[in-house]
């Protein structure tokens, strides 16, 4: 499972979203997840989900990784399902006891279910695309309107992507200690919940250790290279909107727009 978290992980590439400016790739992801949440019908989400196809091919990304960020949130995804099944009121499928199944429950079930998915394939191709410098340009230069109130722009993006690029090497270094632990003969699959969750604290002290290590080297080489903020920096690699920018954004725009026409002339769902 642990090798199967995908988030932060970055794939070099030369597709044109990973040629995208940074700043438009974020603000095309917030977007999308208003295509996502403004899609009411089937119909809508269907647009959704081929933008997310669309998206994939483009940026070369291997179609296993989609399957790889979804598996994490599987019991998220089950437990909305089973919620909205069998929770919801209307039109009467089947019963049993306490339990009812209904036409318009295992309707939202299925939309909300699509819905939590395309989310997290949808976001998680931005991390796929875009490496954690550039994302962090990105973030800081969108915030900068902050500064205005001493807002600390710099240091939160710096923040932020940090703990982005570390998801993964924490993740690999959890499998390892993992690894070496069940090599010593420890036992973390059977037993009760309350023993489960002990058999994790010898998991858990080294991986602490590990990470305050590696946070203490990280920190001692940004000193080394006389890191001292945001203030006076320069960018290697200058951040501009060209013109394959502004036809991403209009195809994002046109599913949105899409998706509102959905919603308005479209038949209603139930």
């Amino acid at each position: 499972m642990l090798k199967d978290i995908t988030i932060g992980q970055y794939f070099p590439g030369k597709s044109v979203l990973h040629r995208l400016d940074p700043r438009v790739k974020i603000i095309l992801t917030f977007l999308y997840i208003v295509v996502l949440f403004a899609a009411s019908n089937p119909l809508g989400l269907l647009i959704g989900i081929f933008f997310l196809i669309v998206a994939y091919g483009v940026s070369r990304v291997p179609p296993r990784m989609i399957l790889k960020s979804l598996k994490p949130v599987l019991p998220i995804i089950l437990f909305t399902t089973l919620l909205n099944v069998f929770f919801i009121e209307g039109e009467i499928l089947w019963h049993w006891a306490f339990l009812t199944i209904t036409k318009e429950g295992v309707a939202t079930a299925v939309i909300m279910s699509v819905r939590i998915a395309c989310l997290i394939a949808g976001t998680s191709l931005l991390t796929y695309t875009t490496s954690p410098i550039a994302l962090t340009d990105g973030l800081e230069r969108l915030m900068g309107p902050l500064k205005k109130i001493r807002f600390p722009v710099h240091e939160l993006a710096m923040m932020m992507t940090i703990a982005l690029r570390f998801i993964p090497t924490l993740i690999e270094e959890t499998d390892k200690i993992m690894s070496a632990q069940k090599a010593r003969g420890a036992d973390m699959e059977s037993g009760g919940l309350m023993q489960r969750a002990k058999a994790l604290v010898p998991v858990l002290i080294p991986l602490f250790v590990s990470a305050f290590r590696r946070a203490d080297e990280l920190a001692m080489a940004m000193e080394c290279r006389c890191y001292r903020g945001g203030e006076g920096r320069t960018r290697m690699k200058q951040l501009h909107v060209g013109g394959v920018d502004a036809v991403c954004t209009l195809f994002v725009l046109l599913c949105l727009a899409g998706v509102i026409a959905v919603n308005l002339y479209a038949p209603p769902l139930f």
